[in-house]
């Protein structure tokens, strides 16, 4: 009796610390949160960093993510025709084909794809940098549906375009034209039709994909727009809630993250952040903290363990955590300046750009910053560095420019 009951406490020991490896069918992870369910990482790399396990090149131009689903791999890019497609690729880096969407945008700063597919079976759903909500078919092909969203709910393009990557819940697709007629809307996923449509605060989209929490049991979407951090019910698009917070030229990048009855939300060029305390049904706020330390600007903010890991931007940035329940700073640190930041595992992986192309392996520790592992993203041409890597089944994948780089960051052996 005592050798079965060690030999089963050994094997749930071993289960409990055996990889997982797991898809990423949308923008920063299964659920959006930046946040991958994959253990049995690298906690530290090698002089050089992890190992390259191939490069994918030609996917076009564009700062969207890579999204995985059933083993095939998604990203958008544009042709120098202006077209967008989609590339999909095996696990190993081969390209099984590409897809046309249409046209996308060309603007000065940040030309070519911006949304990372949404993944669902073998529907891939984007928007264009010049506001159309796109449906295909991944087996054949086709476009299902498409819908200009900034003509039907009369909106402006953004100044640097749109740049959001749109949210599937239940039968409903959700994105933020920021028109006069729908700030935020829900779209039929198998249609393309209009289910609902917020219609105030007046306001303007901006470059922020919304994410959906649940708080007590109450589901609720938040996203940032033009001037504000929204909140109101995912399936009536009912408004719960508003807070106005000004930045320099609306940017509104990074999706809010919640936690623990909080809901954190930033903006850069030194605007910084502040966490909102949810009422017991979610249908208002109250400021709890504020801080200025952390002004992330499109890079996204990850909770790990009660603390929040994100980079600034003023003066060159810096990465920062601080304590979410209170807004205290824990550290900052400039070795690591204005960067994407993910987290998986224990780890933080931050990609600083635009023009480093560094990628740090870092702990993700409230007592102070440890760096275990770097490396230089040397593919992709001269673009900037700003696309969200994604981690799934054990590879790192870094978009730069017109390649796909996958890097293997599991510990396990080949």
């Amino acid at each position: 009796m005592k050798t079965s009951h060690c030999l089963l406490a050994a094997i749930l020991f071993a289960a409990a610390g055996a990889a997982v490896a797991a898809d990423s069918p949308q923008f920063r992870g299964p659920d959006r949160t930046g946040v991958f369910p994959e253990s049995g990482l690298l906690k530290e790399w090698p002089e050089g960093g992890p190992n390259k396990a191939w490069v994918a090149t030609g996917i076009g131009r564009g700062y969207s993510s890579a999204a995985t689903l059933n083993g095939k791999i998604y990203v958008t890019g544009m042709t120098g025709a202006k077209e967008g497609v989609v590339t999909v690729l095996t696990p190993d880096g081969a390209v099984v084909k590409t897809i046309p969407y249409g046209p996308e945008t060309d603007e000065e700063q940040a030309p070519g794809a911006r949304s990372t597919p949404t993944l669902e079976g073998n529907r891939l759903y984007l928007l264009t940098g010049l506001g159309v909500v796109v449906c295909l078919d991944t087996d054949t092909g086709a476009k299902v549906w498409e819908a200009n969203v900034a003509a039907r709910f009369n909106a402006k393009k953004p100044m640097w375009h749109y740049a959001e990557s749109v949210l599937l819940d239940g039968e409903n697709l959700i994105c933020t034209p920021g028109g006069d007629d729908g700030l935020i809307a829900a779209l039929n996923k198998h249609t393309g039709e209009t289910v609902w449509a917020l219609k105030e605060p007046k306001d303007k989209a901006a470059y922020c994909s919304p994410v959906i929490f649940t708080h007590n049991g109450r589901r609720m979407i938040s996203t940032a727009t033009g001037l504000y951090v929204v909140g109101a019910d995912p399936a009536t698009g009912a408004l719960l809630w508003q807070v106005e917070q000004k930045a320099p030229w609306d940017i509104h990048g990074v999706s809010p993250v919640y936690g623990g009855g909080l809901l954190y939300y930033v903006a850069g060029d030194g605007t910084g952040g502040a966490a909102l305390e949810l009422s017991a049904d979610g249908a208002s706020v109250t400021q709890k903290w504020a801080d200025k330390t952390l002004d992330c600007l499109h890079h996204g903010v990850v909770a790990v363990d009660g603390h929040l890991y994100g980079t600034g931007y003023k003066g060159g940035g810096k990465l920062v955590c601080l304590e979410m329940a209170t807004g205290k700073v824990m550290w900052t640190t400039k070795e690591v300046g204005e960067g994407v930041t993910i987290a998986a595992d224990g780890m933080l992986y931050v990609y600083e750009g635009p023009k480093k192309g560094i990628v740090s392996l870092v702990k993700a520790d409230p007592s102070g910053f440890v760096r275990t592992g770097q490396f230089p993203v040397t593919d992709g041409g001269d673009d900037k560095h700003w696309a969200h890597p994604t981690i799934a089944n054990g590879h790192l994948l870094v978009r730069h420019g017109d390649a796909l780089v996958a890097y293997k960051v599991s510990a396990a052996a080949e």
